[in-house]
């Protein structure tokens, strides 16, 4: 029987979580949306279904969200895990709330967790604040974001304002010196008609004890820490597991698409122009020009046999962005870019292209439709949540990064595994 069904709100998400279970032991499958069909999950310990329902209209992400929760009861899955960005990416209508309160009433769940702390990647929870590498989140660079800016920190406060019910609080001195008194606290918050409790997390132990605590719930939500803890907890395992033993062929050609602007791969395009062929996209050309794709291909398969990937990308400064969208509304460069980056992941393949190095959960998601990817079995992490993933049936192979995961170095890293020459 599956031990966890996870239905992930983007793609480099749904790789995230999946790669901390891998660590911790599991076998995990994920799977480019619904699929259409049953699937033999004998010695699958979870199975992750990729959505793109961050950032949609909230009556679609609550329908693809209970299709996937319904296709997981349907394979025997009856405990689930909505898995969302570490930094609760979402507005004031959503789609975390709507989607959370869908699915408790779609599992029967009377209460259920909001946990997107992640310490490995400086995600902590302290009197219900969500910190990043210590700073508050609306003072991380997220207040930022193009599409889902973070204007607080508080996760009640962000919560309540998207859905229909209220918010409870974990202390960290409970968690960390008197767990035995968690069910009694979490018995009053629901008796006080608590519907989500937030717990504090300062490292993985505390983790540890939100899963344990937990164990019950039929559903909880948050970040790819949880996963990692509840597997951990399943598999009475402490300690990252001894690898997925994925094997990445070196023969063929890979390629990097970032198209995440996020301040961090912003600094990963800087340190990886310097060292291998890079190409920024021009959005005058992909907006108005047809004839650019195959120029940009072109270029592309011109660099197929350097010593490093060429890089293709759209990542550009918070300040530039803003010009862009304001000249052409961002909706719109949005839809674009994405496009551009899905036609071009398919012209690749169809030239020999058989690696892929992504960067942003939107371009993650476009690169995964251009390519038609169903579903992936998932491999070793470059970064903590970073796994390559072998796509099933097929001698093709993707790493999907979240635009904020990751060192400078992360585009040289991701190509060790297949390239003696980096």
């Amino acid at each position: 029987m599956i031990r966890l069904g996870v239905i992930a709100d983007d793609f480099t998400g749904a790789t995230d979580i999946a790669s901390f279970m891998v660590s911790a032991g599991w076998k995990v499958v994920m799977f480019n949306g619904v699929p259409e069909e049953a699937f033999a999950s004998e010695g699958v310990d979870a199975i992750v279904i990729a959505l793109k329902s961050r950032s949609i209209a909230v009556e679609d992400a609550v329908s693809q969200s209970l299709a996937a929760s319904d296709w997981l009861k349907a394979q025997g899955c009856q405990r689930q895990l909505f898995k969302y960005c570490s930094t609760f990416d979402s507005t004031a209508q959503g789609n975390i709330g709507p989607v959370t309160d869908a699915l408790m009433k779609n599992l029967h769940a009377d209460m259920t967790l909001m946990c997107p702390a992640v310490p490995d990647n400086g995600r902590t929870i302290v009197h219900g604040h969500l910190f990043v590498k210590g700073e508050l989140l609306n003072e991380s660079g997220m207040q930022h974001h193009p599409v889902t800016p973070m204007k607080a920190s508080s996760l009640k406060k962000l919560m309540e304002a998207q859905s229909s019910g209220l918010c409870g609080n974990i202390t960290l001195d409970t968690v960390k010196n008197h767990p035995d008194q968690i069910q009694a606290q979490l018995a009053a918050l629901q008796k006080s008609q608590a519907r989500y409790v937030i717990f504090d997390v300062l490292d993985n132990a505390d983790l540890l004890t939100v899963a344990r605590a937990t164990a019950a719930f039929p559903l909880v939500t948050g970040a790819a820490g949880l996963g990692y803890a509840i597997a951990a907890v399943e598999t009475q395992q402490q300690q990252r597991g001894a690898g997925s033993g994925m094997t990445i062929e070196a023969a063929g050609y890979s390629v990097v698409l970032s198209g995440s602007c996020s301040s961090m791969t912003n600094q990963q395009v800087d340190f990886y122009q310097q060292r291998a062929a890079s190409l920024a996209l021009d959005v005058e050309k992909i907006l108005h020009d047809a004839a650019y794709l195959p120029v940009v291909a072109e270029w592309v398969r011109q660099h197929a046999e350097d010593a490093l990937a060429p890089l293709v990308y759209a990542t550009q400064p918070p300040q530039i962005i803003a010009l862009i969208q304001e000249k052409y509304g961002a909706a719109r460069v949005s839809e674009k870019i994405e496009g551009f980056f899905a036609a071009l992941a398919q012209t690749l393949s169809q030239q020999g292209f058989n690696k892929f190095i992504v960067a942003g959960g939107e371009t993650s998601g476009a690169v995964t439709q251009g390519l038609n990817i169903r579903g992936m079995v998932i491999g070793d992490a470059v970064a903590p949540g970073v796994p390559w993933t072998q796509v099933l049936d097929e001698r093709k192979w993707v790493i999907l990064k979240s635009g904020n995961f990751g060192n400078s170095d992360f585009f040289l890293k991701a190509q060790e595994p297949f390239h003696e020459r980096i």
